[in-house]
């Protein structure tokens, strides 16, 4: 039975209002599950209508208030963890463990979000002239609005809108068109958390629904993460149109291994962050940069590994891998893996002919590990967003650093070593946002920020964190004097603190 799913819109289920629907594939039988309605500028108009209207009496709500919504939301969060999860791996198709991970990523930005009155603090000078004080404070931008990807729709949604709207935003979600149906549940949950109709909303569609978000003169800002080409794309528009934007693009994250290495713990951690979650991450690492003589040994870690690992449905608890998101997904990162071949990498383990028995219209594909890639190579210089790890050999440690520092991607990278020396300089030189040192995912706490350099990201500001109540708030400084008695005479000369 496919379900129909609906737009949310100020606190109420809307359906399609123009005949437009996307499908939703269960990832492990290729079967259609629901269909999704697509919006219309019209509904979009709608929909920053409803948040508007709710504004006014959100952002005057104080953040003391605002933050036991956002404790009220996490406690139901946590008691519908499962359900979420179950949500995610149905239609993106990661194990369930996975999923469930993300997602308590993800609570993390909620748990931060509720001191959100601590954050909001300004700051106050007494005397900053005589008998003149000054003060800052921040305030909400208005309606802001989300553009998220497939990869974690629980996730990456909830590093924007707990921010957003605790700083007294209202806020307007558009999840991916392949995963859509946790938004919803997420919608419900703050809706049973007592927060008030249209300040989240959920809007879904194409890059039709795309576009009337990014021109909406009524949208304040925008948040968005998924590939460079279109991450430019949402930057140019958006911030053509006069908004504030993040856009948080692709990744090509290396990791580093020195010949001094734990090369069964760079083992282990290239195989999770290779090949979890199908590849299909930001952060995932996708180049292995060994350095000197250390390829030989970690090739014989690695490939056994990856022959080994367990791919299956998501929902089984003993996969370790699930399928890609969609077939078209599974054809464009089988090419990739064909490209490779053709440009003479050496294709060590092939993932191709995977198949699964009862599963056979699933969209599965084997683990894949190249050896032997030069940085010409197509495989090596574009994201390829599946679990296929290319291997790199450099001869010493200079030549690995400015491998990496040549890539047009800044996202996150690493290095598995024992020498402090190297780890350091490695963490200052190296052009990234986001450094691992024996950690292969350096996905940062929610009190910290998250953020790519070079084309990783178009914008200003890192996602959450200090950064997230930055990019949702203005900064207004008032300067007061209250005179005790009646001054004399016009100041035609700039006024200075005396």
């Amino acid at each position: 039975m496919v379900e129909t799913l609906h737009h949310m819109i100020g606190g109420k289920a809307v359906g399609a209002e123009n005949g437009r629907f996307g499908e939703v594939d269960d990832p492990a039988t290729g079967e259609v599950v629901a269909r999704v309605p697509f919006a219309s500028p019209d509904l979009v108009d709608k929909a920053v209508a409803a948040a508007s209207e709710a504004l006014p009496a959100w952002a005057a709500t104080p953040p003391l208030v605002r933050a036991r919504v956002m404790f009220r939301f996490k406690a139901l969060i946590e008691a519908n963890m499962d359900r979420l999860a179950a949500a995610v791996t149905a239609e993106h198709g990661k194990v369930l463990e996975d999923a469930k991970g993300s997602i308590t990523r993800g609570l993390e930005v909620v748990e931060f979000a509720c001191g959100i009155p601590h954050l909001l603090k300004g700051a106050f000078t007494e005397n900053v002239g005589r008998d003149v004080d000054s003060y800052s404070v921040r305030q909400p931008l208005g309606v802001c609005a989300g553009i998220t990807p497939f990869n974690f729709p629980v996730m990456v949604p909830m590093w924007m809108f707990p921010v957003a709207i605790a700083c007294g935003n209202t806020f307007i979600l558009k999840p991916s068109e392949k995963d859509p149906s946790p938004s919803l549940i997420v919608a419900e949950l703050l809706e049973e958390a007592s927060l008030p109709a249209g300040v989240f909303n959920v809007v879904h569609g194409d890059r039709e629904a795309v576009d009337a978000i990014l021109g909406h003169p009524g949208i304040a800002a925008v948040s968005f993460v998924g590939s460079t080409p279109v991450a430019e794309h949402v930057y140019r528009s958006a911030a053509n149109a006069g908004k504030r934007v993040q856009a948080l693009g692709g990744a090509k994250n290396h990791m580093i291994v020195m010949p001094d290495a734990d090369m069964d713990q760079a083992a282990d951690a290239l195989m999770g962050a290779a090949y979890g979650s199908a590849g299909e991450r930001c952060m995932a690492v996708s180049v292995a940069v060994a350095v000197g003589d250390a390829a030989e040994p970690l090739l014989e870690r690695m490939v056994p590994r990856a022959q080994a690992l367990k791919v299956g449905p998501g929902s089984d608890p003993q996969s370790e891998m699930g399928p890609l998101v969609t077939a078209d997904h599974l054809d464009r990162v089988r090419g990739y893996v064909d490209l490779g071949v053709e440009e003479g990498a050496e294709l060590t383990v092939d993932g191709r002919g995977l198949k699964l028995q009862g599963y056979e219209g699933g969209h599965f594909i084997g683990p894949c590990l190249f050896d032997q890639v030069r940085p010409e190579m197509r495989i090596y210089k574009e994201e390829i967003f599946g679990p296929v790890l290319a291997v790199v050999r450099e001869p010493d440690f200079d030549a690995a650093v400015d491998l990496v520092n040549a890539h047009e991607y800044g996202n996150g990278n690493a290095i598995f070593t024992r020498d402090g020396d190297a780890a350091r300089t490695f963490a200052q030189t190296t052009l990234t946002g986001m450094v691992g040192i024996n950690v292969p995912i350096p996905v940062p706490m929610a009190f910290h920020s998250f953020g790519g350099w070079r084309r990783s990201l178009f914008g200003d500001t890192a996602v959450h964190g200090t950064e997230g109540v930055h990019f949702y708030t203005r900064l207004k400084t008032v300067t007061s004097r209250w005179p005790t008695g009646i001054r004399a005479g016009a100041d035609y000369v700039m006024p200075t603190m005396k």
